[in-house]
């Protein structure tokens, strides 16, 4: 019996040594170990990170700190060996807040301040007084239940998906909650967050990146909760009052580009969006993400890696106002003929920890899961998980949408507190753990540089047919429809 399970033992290990090797190069070990010993010594995500956290504060797109951002991922790139270092400008219609208050009470004469955050591309201007009505997670269905309630009035919606809903219900991102209140005739929306303590949410409420027709806001959690148990026994009234500012301003992706060795007109994107609001300094949205991308790619200049594939190291900005910058970045690519190069796209938005990899094809895994090997047996706490998922709301989206694969690293955890204070004043440097951000930077760079490596990648990019397949697949098409992004007839 115990030869037998020793047998069967020693032939996995085998089969899986051999798929690896298969999947793999006899190198990459190797090389796996350089990158590890590199971030580990002499990383710079941490404390770059805590530079521009400090000497720039947020990184709102179109503003003078998002212009500072801009320039201090540039220059790193440069003083990191890069030669091939460029901005990718775009314009955009950019948003900011002004004033906002708000008010609610059994009636107009009788109205008392709530606290409350205006969401970006509310309009610029709101003076309204109108009833409140509970829709409770503000989803299609609870408008088709009651077609004609918020007609006129101010829809009062969740964030999420409430404590005793059906099983199974799926929520919608605040920007089609709000689409949804728009088309069923809201004149405004209040949406309540979900973290306890009064933490207030921003974020963009406009599913195309434009300025909405109704004024949206953001109350706590408790406040919420107080408004929706006063509408169970006697009708309520808010009064919103908001000014906003708006107007075309230009923006720039950034772009490091490492040119590939014997493909190198195939290329691997790795990008996360250098943007952030305005709230506070955005060290976890999209610190940790955005400047590990910058110290993957100064730890492949620093071990003078040469992959098969070109590698664009890419800075998105206007990600939080709606994927702005990378949807500019495929709008060059169209244009210059080059979408056939892309080969693949790993993004990385809060991304921490990472214990696995996922992609969007579930042919990646055997790749993939070669390459965690690797890292598994150089780091134990590295799991080497693997998930095949789509999502929207980051900029993978774009590319996603042009059947282009995409991935990244998962299985990871914030630090602690950090998801409390997602889009909220509290997302500050204090949050960031190290050896995490770390962790995000060795283990991702093993990814990139097998997919940029390898012999061939398995996922492909889908045809349109094919795409529509996928996006079914996933259940994106009702988020799509509400954004208008679904380019199918049915």
């Amino acid at each position: 019996m115990f030869q037998k399970k020793y047998w069967a033992a020693s032939a996995f290990a085998f089969l899986f040594s051999f798929q690896t090797m298969a999947q793999g190069d006899p190198a990459w070990p190797g090389v796996f170990q350089k990158i590890n010993t590199e971030v580990q010594t002499n990383s710079k995500a941490y404390s770059s990170l805590k530079t521009a956290s400090e000497a720039i504060g947020h990184r709102m797109t179109g503003s003078p700190n998002g212009k500072k951002a801009e320039e201090f991922a540039y220059n790193l790139f440069k003083a990191y060996g890069f030669t091939d270092v460029r901005y990718q400008p775009f314009e955009v219609e950019s948003w900011s807040r002004g004033s906002l208050t708000l008010q609610v009470g059994p009636n107009a004469n009788q109205l008392q301040n709530i606290k409350a955050v205006s969401l970006a591309h509310s309009p610029v201007k709101a003076n309204l007084t109108g009833q409140v009505v509970d829709m409770g997670n503000g989803l299609e269905a609870d408008y088709q239940s009651r077609p004609d309630a918020v007609k006129g009035k101010i829809a009062l919606v969740y964030l999420g998906v409430l404590p005793g809903s059906p099983e199974g219900t799926r929520s919608l991102h605040r920007s089609e909650k709000t689409a949804l209140a728009t088309k069923y005739g809201a004149t405004g929306v209040i949406i309540i967050n979900t973290v306890t303590g009064g933490t207030l949410l921003t974020g963009t409420a406009s599913v195309t990146g434009k300025l909405i027709p109704i004024p949206a806001v953001c109350i706590g959690l408790e406040d919420g909760q107080n408004l929706k148990a006063q509408l169970q026994k006697a009708p309520l009234t808010a009064k919103i009052d908001m000014t906003n500012n708006s107007g075309k301003i230009k923006a720039r992706n950034v772009i490091a580009t490492l040119k590939g060795t014997s493909l190198p007109n195939e290329k691997v994107v790795v990008g996360g969006h250098l943007d952030s609001w305005d709230l506070a300094s955005g060290a976890i949205d999209n610190g940790i993400g955005s400047f590990s991308v910058i110290d993957m790619a100064r730890t492949f200049q620093a071990l003078k890696l040469k992959p098969k594939r070109t590698i664009e190291f890419v800075m998105f900005m206007g990600e939080e106002e709606g994927l702005l910058g990378s949807e500019a970045y495929l709008e060059e690519a169209i244009k210059n003929k080059k979408l056939q190069q892309l080969a693949f796209m790993l993004n990385y938005d809060m991304t921490n920890d990472p214990k696995g990899y996922n992609a969007s094809q579930e042919s990646c895994r055997e790749l993939f899961q070669s390459i965690g090997a690797i890292a598994a047996k150089i780091d134990t706490t590295f799991k080497n998980s693997f998930s095949s998922r789509a999502g929207l709301h980051s900029d993978h989206q774009p590319f996603m949408l042009h059947g282009i694969p995409t991935g990244g690293s998962s299985g990871g955890k914030l630090p602690k507190g950090a998801g409390d204070c997602y889009h909220a004043d509290c997302d500050s440097f204090k949050l960031v753990d190290e050896q995490g951000l770390k962790n995000t930077v060795r283990f991702s760079s093993m990814l990139l540089y097998g997919i940029a490596d390898a012999n061939t990648i398995p996922a492909r990019r889908l045809n349109d047919e094919e795409t529509k397949a996928f996006l079914l697949q996933n259940n994106l098409k009702e988020p799509l429809k509400i954004a208008g992004e679904w380019r199918w007839n049915d």
